[in-house]
């Protein structure tokens, strides 16, 4: 059987975790939380990391750092995650939902403006697949009509975004908060995990208070108040030393994980292209502007039917392909009050995307000989 996806350790886990218990100290907010938040303001320059028990807790974070209150409409891609509407629902907040591109399942930028009212306080793209939005138009937008943005990049860790003044940065980092995933499925893991990374200088106090449960806990310890207490709103949303103990193992090893997938990536990329333009079926697309993490492959099939037929194709053969999301503007939850627009890139992407399977340990040569031969 090959699985759709299969944890990798790197083989330092369980010495990590092993040290984190033995130095007394595994609720969170300690020696490797503080390792694994350096890692990434050294690798990526992000201005503050917070490490999160997971995206969903991340974007939660972001939500009460913009102050979502009732009323308030935040504008997202409906082909994504629920955890990047719910994160802004549980506050009150109206989603607007904006259609997908017909070359990626990213956000369409073109539309966002004419989804703008007096009502709107935030822009959440999604990088899909670890592929940038483009962020020049999304965040010229923001600037304009005086908006946040927060980057939903739950599936980017080491992509990046060349904008029109030449540099390259790195995704989460451009808008004012970025949200990332360490879920057992994403490139670099910790079981559950995620991170807010503050980018916004006027938020960076304010989101250690939210993420303390609302206290100042940790400019206590710092030394820096003589007593800490209730001082906001907030949660528990740092995760233990054992998880982030998990991670430190991963990050110790993320050029080499990068490395062999985006190895996979290529190898499946350019053995289907003829296959696949002979079955009408869409390959990823990279635009100029952003660089490929090897997070995921996918295929855009012609049809729900052919879609079907792939996948049961594939499952005969002992391999598990799957497809991703489901519209959010057509789900239980949303399609009674959903007023918008049809989205018919995202219906599309629902119908018709299929991953592949991803992952560190993965031969894809058997995969693609069966796409090859027997559909």
């Amino acid at each position: 059987m090959i699985p759709f996806n299969k944890p990798y350790l790197t083989g330092k886990e369980l010495v990590y975790i092993e040290d984190a218990v033995k130095k007394g100290k595994i609720s969170g907010n300690g020696y490797y939380t503080n390792l694994c938040q350096d890692f990434f303001k050294n690798k990526y320059g992000f201005n503050k990391c917070l490490l999160t028990t997971s995206c969903t807790d991340a974007l939660e974070m972001a939500a009460i750092l913009i102050n979502i209150k009732e009323g308030d409409e935040v504008i997202m891609p409906s082909y994504t995650f629920v955890s990047t509407a719910n994160a802004f629902v549980l506050r009150g907040a109206k989603i607007i939902f904006a259609d997908s591109r017909t070359d990626h399942p990213g956000i369409d930028e073109n539309s966002i403006e004419g989804l703008i009212t007096s009502k709107t306080k935030a822009i959440v793209p999604v990088h899909y697949a670890g592929v940038a939005c483009d962020m020049d138009k999304i965040m010229d937008l923001a600037k304009t009509y005086n908006l946040f943005v927060i980057e939903d990049a739950a599936q980017a860790i080491d992509s990046f975004y060349t904008g029109k003044d030449g540099i390259s940065k790195p995704l989460g980092s451009i808008g004012h908060l970025g949200a990332f995933s360490f879920h057992e499925t994403k490139n670099i893991i910790s079981g559950e995990g995620g991170m807010l990374s503050i980018n916004d200088a006027q938020f960076a106090d304010r989101a250690e208070i939210i993420w303390e449960k609302g206290t100042n806990r940790s400019a206590f310890f710092r030394g820096e108040v003589d007593k800490y207490g209730w001082v906001d709103v907030g949660s528990s949303f740092l995760p233990s030393e054992i998880i982030a103990a998990f991670l430190w193992a991963q990050l110790e090893n993320l050029d080499d994980i990068q490395h062999v997938r985006k190895l996979h990536w290529e190898q499946y990329n350019m053995a289907l292209q003829d296959w696949a333009t002979e079955n009408e079926i869409q390959l990823p697309v990279i635009p100029s502007y952003a660089t490929n993490n090897g997070h995921m492959f996918y295929l855009v099939c012609k049809n729900l039917q052919q879609r079907t037929a792939i996948i049961e194709k594939l499952k005969s053969k002992d391999i598990l392909s799957v497809f991703h999301y489901i519209s959010l503007h057509s789900g239980p939850f949303y399609i009674q009050i959903y007023n918008g627009d049809s989205l018919l890139q995202s219906d599309r992407y629902s119908d018709c995307l299929l991953r592949l399977p991803m992952y560190y340990e993965l031969d894809c040569t058997n995969i693609i000989n069966n796409l090859k031969n027997e559909y």
